[in-house]
């Protein structure tokens, strides 16, 4: 506009003052307040938080079932690999020993040439049995080494051992002296293990739930110990905690159905012998630090080091942040009560205002429009001109 400045000039300000400013200019009875899409930065940082939180929950559950799927194809893979092994195994040998029976003794001898060294061997292969999936794996691994067992399938059946080696991994047991077999290692194992020789006699693993638990009970009516075979075991709580350097799981096995605890085997703890490099015990036990309510514990300039100030999945603020975040909606709330009228304009918009207030004052509590004097008189008039003209 030439000759003066712009008619909106006058609403402008300081809109770094304080907030207490824009709150007086956003009073009610302002007639230029707008009262419908007004901006709260605040609320749109806490729904894209919330946003981003629920899309980073989806994505790691995707991940997840993406995971356990290409561990279940990995798996399925080496299980199918280890069990075409095994039929190969079984096949050629049901060959030959149907070969030897029909040539009699024509039949070829298989412990010389070059499969001498592997005749009566099986291939190293058959230690290495495919893992089960994390999410099909029992929780309570019951059987410890150090354990009595007994077999239930194959030839030992029927057999006690001792364990000596658990995998929870492919759920197999190894035990001490049964389920023996000749494996065969090739040359370049040899050389670099410096194994005897190219056959070994290893114990096999055997699935644990090819074994049972053996238990000594007190028998009630002789009054001594006999071993019993567990059929069924269940691990829960107590939980305990166990010495370090201990291989003893922590939860508690019970028999089933009678739900007698059974104790684990003893395990050696591991005996390290102290070094002059060592630090003391009543050095280690020495506390140094002393908490004080008084002074925090690190800088406050050192959590935007530990987590991302810019994160968007923060939930807590700093005042500064939060106090300039509202300085700027107060802003925005001011800036959209604003609008650019002529004096003919406001006059109007307040006697609308006006008109909206004496229609709101004409109720009642329910809502009721209230009857002036004026109305009331000319209705009981009409009434009692009515009854006269009747009588």
């Amino acid at each position: 506009m030439p000759g003066g400045p712009h008619p909106r000039d006058r609403y402008q300000c300081n809109f770094a003052a304080d907030a207490n400013f824009f709150r007086t200019l956003l009073q009610p009875a302002s007639s230029a307040i707008v009262g419908s899409a007004q901006t709260h930065t605040m609320q749109k940082v806490i729904r894209r938080t919330a946003l981003a939180r629920n899309q980073a929950k989806r994505k790691a559950i995707r991940a997840e079932k993406k995971e356990q799927r290409e561990e279940w194809l990995t798996v399925s893979r080496q299980r199918a690999s280890f069990d075409r092994i095994q039929h190969d195994i079984v096949r050629a040998e049901r060959e030959r020993r149907r070969e030897d029976w029909m040539r009699g003794p024509l039949a070829p001898r298989r412990d010389v040439g070059t499969e001498a060294k592997q005749y009566g061997a099986l291939p190293a292969t058959v230690l290495s049995q495919p893992p089960i999936p994390k999410h099909l794996r029992r929780r309570y691994f019951n059987i410890h080494p150090g354990d009595r067992v007994c077999v239930m399938k194959g030839k030992d059946k029927g057999k006690i051992d001792e364990v000596v080696r658990v995998n929870m991994e492919t759920e197999t047991v190894t035990l001490k002296t049964l389920n023996r077999a000749n494996i065969y290692f090739p040359d370049f194992y040899m050389k670099a293990y410096k194994a005897p020789g190219n056959i070994q006699i290893l114990p096999l693993p055997i699935p644990v739930d090819d074994v049972r638990l053996v238990v000594p009970l007190d028998d009630p009516d002789t009054g001594s110990s006999r071993d019993v075979i567990v059929e069924h075991v269940y691990g829960g709580e107590p939980i305990m905690e166990r010495e370090w350097g201990t291989s003893t799981p922590k939860h508690t096995r019970y028999i089933s159905g009678l739900d007698i605890e059974i104790p684990w085997p003893r395990s050696q703890t591991l005996k390290q012998d102290d070094q002059v490099w060592d630090t003391l015990r009543m050095e280690v036990e020495t506390p140094t630090w002393q908490p004080s309510l008084l002074e925090a514990p690190f800088p406050p300039s050192v959590m935007d080091e530990v987590r991302n100030k810019y994160s968007k999945y923060r939930t807590r603020h700093d005042p500064e942040w939060v106090e300039a975040k509202t300085l700027e909606d107060l802003r925005q709330e001011y800036l959209q009560s604003r609008t650019l009228l002529t004096p003919r304009g406001e006059f109007s918009m307040m006697m609308r205002a006006k008109k909206e207030e004496e229609r709101k004052s004409s109720r009642d509590a329910d809502g009721n429009l209230i009857m002036s004097p004026r109305t009331v008189g000319f209705i009981e008039r009409f009434m009692k001109q009515n009854v006269k003209e009747e009588s």
